[in-house]
């Protein structure tokens, strides 16, 4: 059987599920959370806009002081430390985001990518590469945080919606991702999207070895996308401003 190679030297810390610790954080997050979206609802257009401009504007910093950071302690590395991960790809598109014109193509794709891999990340932590700061458990759910909630912000205060062609394009984008951070993580020696080594976190998604968990991947994935692409249509889901 074909099997990647890849190395497992970097510092992993795990918060396990239901743990003290796992429930101080998601209840600390969660409240943040539904006091953002709820004085959302008290605002203008206009002056939700600037919120996102705010999350985005933290996003950025947290872009760059986070590997630069960690290129100043001499830790910095290309298996491990580029924004390839789902989480990080979605990132890098919500800290954007609120500053482009047109943006319905990467709204679309990080509605989905942004509230699923932000729900599994609060709900699973693994903080890869984690030297035990302070700034590095905090921006770990600060980052998460503003990727669940940006979507969702912009759905509910700033008339955004999803395309009928959003669940196959990020569904089909997703997979091209894939075929291309499949070979480079056998090339470096990476585990970017978890395609080349399950995550250690005990997760509900992951099932089997490698390569079958990423089968499941996918059908969890397309299950996933059909789901919040529903919700999304649903009144309730949306700000009364919006509701139909």
């Amino acid at each position: 059987m074909l099997t990647f190679f890849y190395t497992t030297d970097y510092p992993i810390y795990i918060i396990e599920f239901m743990s003290d610790e796992w429930v101080r954080n998601n209840t600390i997050a969660l409240f943040l959370i539904l006091v953002v979206l709820t004085i959302a609802r008290f605002l203008t257009q206009k002056q939700n806009t600037y919120v996102t401009y705010l999350m985005g504007i933290i996003l950025i910093c947290s872009s760059i002081l986070s590997p630069l950071r960690v290129y100043l302690l001499g830790e910095w590395n290309v298996a491990t430390d580029l924004p390839l991960h789902l989480c990080g790809i979605s990132g890098l598109i919500c800290a954007i985001l609120p500053f482009l014109k047109r943006k319905q193509l990467l709204f679309d794709f990080v509605f989905y990518t942004g509230i699923i891999g932000g729900i599994m990340s609060m709900l699973t932590p693994q903080m890869n590469a984690y030297d035990g700061s302070l700034f590095a458990y905090v921006e770990y759910y600060l980052r998460h945080s503003i990727i669940l909630i940006m979507p969702i912000y912009m759905l509910q205060n700033l008339n955004m919606t999803l395309t009928k062609q959003s669940t196959i394009r990020t569904f089909v984008t997703l997979n091209i991702l894939l075929a291309i951070i499949m070979p480079l993580n056998f090339s470096i020696g990476g585990n970017y999207m978890y395609l080349a080594e399950a995550p250690q976190v005990n997760n509900p998604l992951v099932i089997g070895e490698w390569p079958y968990y990423v089968l499941w991947f996918e059908l969890f994935m397309v299950i996933l996308l059909i789901v919040l692409f529903a919700l999304s249509r649903i009144p309730l889901f949306k700000s009364k401003k919006m509701a139909v």
